[in-house]
């Protein structure tokens, strides 16, 4: 059986006889801001059949709103499941690439690539050295700005192809849409 303290679930705002304060700038609907003591502001609240909700503690005066707690609730919970909605979600997609790669390989890479730049994704570009192929490195450099230039109309390097340990790194970054 769990205890009763773990059912209680954490309240997010202090409430009517919680909020205690010389005096509360009061927030009710359809008027303009009122100051006056937190001990009358709860009066009103009782008064109305609604609730005294602290809305911002640091404030001076303390701000506060006389509405129904559950109403406030869920406006509160709708505004912040919508600034999360409009949260830009940058992602950043991987692809593979070799010194070797033929130029219809690379073309078809490129298109997935481009795909990418549409939705407004990042694209890593990554060439692993192998073997012989680190005894000359620049190839894959010359790999990595060929495909850069190929996706020139629609991407640009966020930084140029840069060689970190056995592996040739390019981050490319949609361009502006003006």
């Amino acid at each position: 059986m769990k205890y009763k303290s773990n059912m209680i679930k954490k309240r997010l705002h202090k409430l009517n006889s919680e909020v205690r304060f010389p005096e509360v700038r009061v927030i009710q609907e359809g008027s303009n801001p009122i100051i006056m003591s937190s001990y009358e502001a709860s009066k009103i609240a009782k008064d109305q059949g609604k609730d005294l909700i602290l809305i911002s503690e640091n404030a001076n005066p303390p701000v506060v709103k006389i509405e129904d707690y559950q109403k406030f609730l869920y406006n509160f919970e709708k505004s912040e499941k919508e600034k999360r909605k409009n949260v830009a979600k940058n992602e950043v997609r991987e692809i593979q690439l070799s010194c070797t790669i033929a130029s219809n390989d690379l073309n078809t890479k490129s298109k997935k690539a481009k795909e990418f730049l549409e939705d407004g994704d990042k694209v890593k570009c990554v060439i692993q050295l192998k073997g012989r192929q680190k005894s000359m490195p620049e190839q894959g450099e010359l790999v990595l700005l060929r495909f850069a230039e190929i996706l020139s109309d629609i991407g640009q390097p966020e930084f140029l192809p840069k060689l970190e340990g056995g592996r040739w790194l390019m981050l490319v970054k949609p361009k502006r849409k003006k």
